[in-house]
């Protein structure tokens, strides 16, 4: 995978976070994933399309998430309510539209309406060819990851259209 596909998605939940909830995020370490299993049980995935193509996923433990949806609301939503997932749901789409903003080469990529899914044990089928890159978050309201399972398209956009 492309690092130039990463660094965006760093650099956009650095900036939502930090803008929209003052909630600083420390990055870890990135690294591979080899399964399809999410690392949390509370997931926003979007998926992306034209010259970028794959999904990203935002996973939380849901004492993160739950915490995280209270800073972003100002009100606190029970898991299982529908206005949680809506949070968890735009949270996931303002960090993938931001680093969509920011991809080098003035490349045109679509974002999809973001799912949510909130349970222990589930999975994100992607692309077996796909990477996925794990990126840890730490907050001052817990951890979180950024999977991202993004490569070049093989039929440019502008080419397609």
């Amino acid at each position: 995978m492309d690092p130039a596909f990463i660094t965006p998605f760093i650099a956009s939940i650095q900036n939502v976070f930090s803008t929209m909830m003052q909630l600083p995020v420390t990055m870890g370490t990135p690294n591979i994933k080899m399964t399809s299993a999410t690392t949390y049980d509370v997931s926003g995935i979007i998926g992306m399309s034209g010259d970028v193509t794959g999904n990203v996923v935002l996973s939380f433990p849901k004492s993160t998430a739950t915490r995280v949806v209270q800073l972003l609301t100002g009100t606190e939503f029970a898991a299982d309510s529908a206005d949680f997932a809506d949070a968890i749901g735009e949270l996931t789409n303002m960090v993938a539209g931001g680093a969509k903003g920011m991809f080098q080469g003035k490349k045109k990529v679509s974002i999809s309406t973001p799912s949510v899914v909130i349970g222990a044990g589930h999975t994100v089928a992607r692309p077996r060819e796909v990477p996925v890159i794990c990126i840890p978050c730490q907050t001052d309201c817990g951890e979180l990851i950024i999977e991202v399972a993004v490569q070049a398209s093989a039929v440019p956009a502008a080419q397609a259209a």
